[in-house]
Order: C-alpha cells, then sequence, then structure tokens
C-alpha cells in the first residue's frame, strides 16, 4: 500500500482488462488516476469501482483527435503527471497474413498504437520531466517478438512500439523519464468459458490480468523501478525464455 502515494497516473484503455485492472491497483496505491477509454460508459463503471473503493479517478473519454485536450484536463485537474501508461489497441483489425495485409489495414494498427502512444508521450512528456522520476509503460506484446504468424499488422505495430520505447529511453534518460515495455499473455476474454487450451508456455496457463500483469506494471511505475529503462519484461508464464531482451 503506498507505492504511489502522491503521484498521478494517466491509463489508456482503462475501461476493461490489463487497462482497468491497471488503474485500480495504481489507485489502492495511492495515485489519482486519469482513467481513458473511447467509452464514456467502460470509463464511468471504472472511476466508480475506484471511487467506491475510496480511491481518486477522473474520467476521461478519449479518442485519438483527442489527446492533447485529454492530457491538458489532466493536468487542470490535478496538476501534474507523473505516469503513463499506454495500454490502448483496437483489437478489430489485427488478423492478416503478410501477402494479403493491405495498407489501410496496417496504417489501422500504427494509428492505433505506435502513433497513439508516440503522441501520448509526447503530449505528458514536458510533466513527466518536471516531476523528476516520470515513468512510462508502453504495451507491446509476444506476438510480435516471436512473429506470430497470422497477426501481421499486429506484429508489426507492436514492434513499433518497442523500438519507439527503446529510443525513448535514451533520449529522456536524462530527464529522469524510465521507458519500459510490457508484453503480457493474460486472460481477457474468458479463456476458460470459451474452453480456449492453455498456451505452450512453462506454466502452461494465461495469466490474470489482476494477480499475475499489474503487479509488474506497478513495479515499473514505482521507485522499486528507477534504474531500469528500455526494457521489455515479460509476465507471459514463461512463453519466451530468451536472455536477448
Amino acid at each position: 500500500m503506498g507505492r504511489l502515494n502522491g503521484k498521478v497516473a494517466v491509463v489508456t484503455g482503462a475501461s476493461r482488462g490489463i487497462g482497468r485492472a491497471t488503474a485500480k491497483l495504481f489507485a489502492v496505491e495511492g495515485a489519482k488516476v486519469a482513467i481513458l477509454s473511447r467509452t464514456s460508459e467502460g470509463v464511468e463503471r471504472v472511476v466508480a469501482d475506484i471511487v467506491e473503493a475510496d480511491g481518486t479517478a477522473l474520467g476521461v473519454v478519449c479518442d485519438a483527435d483527442q489527446i492533447t485536450a485529454a492530457v491538458d484536463k489532466v493536468v487542470a485537474t490535478y496538476g501534474r503527471i507523473d505516469i503513463l501508461v499506454n495500454n490502448a489497441f483496437d483489437g478489430s483489425a489485427v488478423l492478416s497474413s503478410v501477402i494479403d495485409l493491405s495498407l489501410e489495414q496496417l496504417q489501422r494498427n500504427f494509428d492505433t498504437e505506435p502513433i497513439a502512444y508516440l503522441r501520448f508521450m509526447q503530449a505528458c512528456y514536458p510533466h513527466l520531466r518536471e516531476g523528476g522520476e516520470g515513468r512510462i509503460i508502453n504495451f507491446g506484446s509476444m506476438a510480435g517478438t516471436v512473429g506470430l504468424a497470422g497477426y501481421g499488422p499486429y506484429n508489426m505495430a507492436k514492434e513499433a512500439v518497442r523500438a519507439l520505447t527503446r529510443t525513448a529511453a535514451r533520449e529522456w534518460g536524462a530527464d529522469k523519464i524510465t521507458v519500459n515495455n510490457v508484453l503480457p499473455i493474460a486472460d481477457t476474454w474468458g479463456a476458460a468459458e470459451k474452453d480456449v487450451p492453455p498456451p505452450t508456455s512453462a506454466l502452461a496457463r494465461f495469466g490474470s490480468p489482476e494477480d499475475d500483469i499489474v503487479p509488474v506494471v506497478l513495479f515499473l511505475a514505482s521507485k522499486d523501478s528507477q534504474f531500469i529503462t528500455g526494457y521489455s519484461l515479460t509476465p507471459d508464464g514463461g512463453a519466451i525464455i530468451d536472455s536477448a531482451r
């Protein structure tokens, strides 16, 4: 408890899954949390959950055209931003083989992931720098790392996120901003109910957003990770066992 006392965190894609679990844990740990998502219903539900648990949260409906306005609203409300979690993505256009991949579909994946992540990072940068110990956590994917067949546009976008993260980590280290990736494998769709077989990982199960994934995000957001930047942490049950991180 209290690992994020006094901090203000922006979490994108926070209306469900890992984003929602991240926002709720950050609030428990003392942060004031801005809940960003494209749907007002989802935003309001998460804010209500946090407030009911005696946390502090601000709901901001935000799409690609509202990034600067959303960041400005958070700063106007809370006066600062210390943590940015880039988690949002559009899952409607992730499937395509390389041979069938259209430029339009590829562009959609880039617009909603690395380009949106970049724009949030740029908008938050002056506030993260001013605080003196800014944290950025971006969400990549093992799918891009291993080149998962059939996910061409998604893989390319997620690997671009990792490249963006490494570059920003080098450029913004002098500003005491750390920038890291998380590459999770988590059950956010109800694997048990849909009878999805377990992954072929060392631990042979999907991760729980609450129990397995967001504690890693919390670590990267906290003072405990102050000497780690530019890396990809893989809470994936051992799906990727590779020293070349």
